[in-house]
């Protein structure tokens, strides 16, 4: 073959290949963006979904006054693509991809409440990771015990802390009517602060060790506590 002859050939195989249609799933992957009326409130969403390994990964952004959000249960069969939020915002999307325009259109259900939203394609995706758990002082390693009261009941709270070589974890129990043992999402310290956080239920704890006591606040939703932590005997 001449060199001419190969590099028509080389043209044509370019030709062929930019008209070849993009998989579904390269379709999928990227930032959108568009809006739901809940509540007679309008919330601007923001979307990330990406594929790692062959995995789906994601983040949201719900126009709640939240950073991005991990999705959890994503579920890719082009053209629907269906996933939830992994938080006490209870939400949850199910999509289908629109090829002619671009676009992702479906239900948008939040705290019982259903909307129609339409997401648009607007670039590559930007993709939140959830933080990762740190190391604790050596001085916080084991188990703290307090109480607060809250809604006229006494509710006891324990957390044990163990550092492993990829951070702590935390095990984080709170007994009122019913014992509870809240499954952690994230344990970290920075400086003086370390922080336990329960996404899935809604709690976490904030707070500094000070003159052998571990002195903070619980969070539950909005409501916050004071609480002070003494080494369990």
């Amino acid at each position: 073959m001449t060199a001419a002859g190969a590099f028509v050939r080389l043209i044509i195989i370019v030709i062929v290949a930019a008209a070849l249609p993009c998989r579904a799933e390269d379709v999928i992957s990227g930032r959108w963006e568009g809006a739901a009326r809940i509540a007679d409130e309008e919330l601007n969403v923001i979307v990330d979904l990406a594929q790692q390994n062959s995995v789906w990964v994601g983040s949201i952004i719900p126009g709640l006054g939240v950073k991005g959000t991990p999705l959890r249960d994503i579920k890719v069969q082009p053209p629907d693509v269906n996933f939830a939020v992994k938080d006490v915002l209870g939400i949850q999307l199910n999509l289908r991809l629109l090829d002619a325009n671009n676009k992702l259109a479906g239900n948008f259900e939040q705290a019982g409440n259903r909307a129609l939203v339409t997401l648009q394609k607007t670039g590559p995706p930007q993709v939140e990771y959830p933080p990762r758990n740190t190391p604790v002082a050596k001085e916080l390693e084991g188990e703290w015990k307090g109480g607060y009261e809250t809604l006229g009941y006494t509710r006891h709270v324990s957390i044990k802390f163990a550092n492993h070589p990829d951070g702590a974890t935390a095990e984080f129990v709170i007994v009122g009517r019913k014992h509870n043992l809240l499954p952690v999402d994230l344990v970290t310290q920075e400086g003086e602060i370390v922080m336990v956080d329960s996404h899935e239920m809604g709690f976490s704890f904030e707070g500094r060790l000070r003159n052998g006591k571990l002195m903070g606040a619980i969070r539950q939703a909005a409501m916050e506590t004071q609480l002070v932590l003494v080494r369990a005997k």
